[in-house]
């Protein structure tokens, strides 16, 4: 029976390189899958390309594409990623500038766009999912609404012998399902083939989550070389069948137990994971260890895909303000719990107009807060303070940070390390689209 292997190259944007060169040099592999686009990223890109229309593809393609391309090419590896983001064409642009430059000829690079649905959501009378309210009601504040497309223009570039695919926003597990579909003829209406080929989608999404990397716990879940962790291979049989792996010698583990966490991973309803290729039902999935860091995994099926596409909704949600600063020796604990409520007056004093803020010590309460009892606390030799507030307006946080700052002079004794920052926050709402309002396009160009 034809098998195929597909790697994982990245589990998210800034994720590590060399990975995926020892997935390319090692790996045996025929895919190599870059998932890089995360919810709020997509937004942000799309502020790049307006300030600049060449940018606002992933900002680590370039060295990503530097590090393998030759690999791939020498090897006949074809390469997926939704590095495009916000500008696919730039990104598929930038990876011909890089191919030249390693002197690689007649790559072909797909360049999948269409996921761009702001116009179309912006005139529709759309409403978003989480409120109810009109898409539109965001107004101005809006910057980005990208809906999740599926495999199908993936799997069409494939069959243009594209070798190397950029896309913007696709579902996770549809970089991974595209090239089974391709390789096997599956059809895009055998929904339990599909089923299972977005299950091992779903186990390699994440990269370095299923080889140990999340999972470990010193103590309880030991896992060895996580300073070079392997990403994971799907050795995926014709009939759907999969095995999850690693290569040889590299850091990590593959169980059953990662791949169990993996499997729960952002899973709603395990027997109804919606994607735009199919309803999949992970509720009777299995996994075996057939030997050191090989799982088989079995059991997803699925049913008909729905109708409607979800898409990201990007919009200016407010902005934030934060200044720290550190207090070590006696009594640093009470110092900046002094630090606080001072800074707690000044911003009053002052008329800082903030709409939420927090007050803590990292180290001491930043996380648990009251809930830590006072008798399971200790007296700890240094401390963090951070204050951080959200604000309706740029200059309003940037005034949060600064009172932070005025501690070095104004008391209480020997604080160090202050830093302060103020940014814009881009916040995500979900909307769903008639599927057929969205349009996918691909575009070529050679080295």
């Amino acid at each position: 029976m034809k098998t195929i292997r597909i790697g994982s190259g990245a589990g998210y944007s800034g994720d590590r390189i060399e990975p995926a060169v020892e997935l390319a040099e090692k790996g045996d592999i025929q895919y190599l899958v870059f998932e890089c686009l995360a919810e709020r990223t997509i937004a942000i890109a799309q502020g790049a390309k307006l300030k600049d229309p060449t940018k606002g593809y992933d900002p680590l393609l370039a060295e990503r594409m530097q590090a393998v391309l030759r690999l791939c090419r020498d090897k006949g590896i074809r390469i997926i990623t939704n590095m495009g983001a916000a500008n696919p064409a730039a990104g598929a642009a930038k990876t011909r500038e890089i191919a030249q430059s390693l002197g690689l000829k007649g790559l072909k690079i797909a360049a999948l766009s269409g996921d761009d649905v702001l116009e179309t959501l912006k005139s529709g009378g759309h409403r978003i999912e989480e409120t109810g309210a009109p898409v539109s009601s965001l107004a101005d504040k809006l910057v980005s609404a990208n809906a999740y497309l599926g495999a199908a223009p993936i799997v069409e570039a494939l069959k243009a012998g594209a070798d190397v695919i950029i896309t913007g926003r696709v579902a996770d597990p549809a970089l991974f399902l595209a090239p089974q579909i391709f390789e096997f003829g599956w059809s895009m209406e055998d929904w339990d083939r599909l089923g299972k080929g977005t299950v091992v989608g779903h186990l390699l999404e994440c990269a370095g989550q299923v080889t140990g990397g999340y999972f470990a716990d010193p103590g309880a879940k030991d896992v060895a070389g996580l300073a070079r962790l392997g990403f994971p291979i799907a050795e995926v049989r014709e009939d759907g069948g999969a095995v999850i792996t690693k290569v040889a010698g590299s850091g990590g583990a593959v169980t059953t137990a990662t791949c169990k966490e993996q499997l729960l991973y952002e899973i709603h309803d395990p027997a109804t994971y919606f994607t735009p290729d199919v309803v999949a039902d992970f509720s009777r999935v299995r996994f075996t260890q057939e030997g050191p860091d090989r799982v088989r995994v079995a059991g997803a099926t699925g049913r008909a895909r729905p109708e409607t596409l979800k898409v990201s909704v990007g919009y200016i949600d407010s902005y934030i303000g934060e200044g720290q600063i550190s207090y070590a020796g006696p009594a640093a604990l009470a110092r900046g719990r002094l630090a606080l409520e001072i800074v707690r007056e000044r911003l009053a004093l002052t008329g800082v107009r903030t709409t939420e803020l927090r007050f803590d010590l990292i180290g001491v309460d930043s996380i648990h807060g009251s809930a830590l009892s006072t008798a399971e606390a200790r007296e700890p030799y240094e401390v963090r303070v951070r204050v951080v507030g959200r604000t309706d307006s740029l200059k309003e946080a940037v005034r949060i940070g600064n009172e932070v700052e005025t501690l070095y002079t104004n008391g209480p004794a020997s604080g160090g390390g202050a830093t302060k920052s103020a940014k814009e926050v881009v916040a995500m709402l979900s909307a769903l689209l008639p599927r057929g309002l969205a349009k996918p396009a691909l575009d070529y160009v050679e080295a």
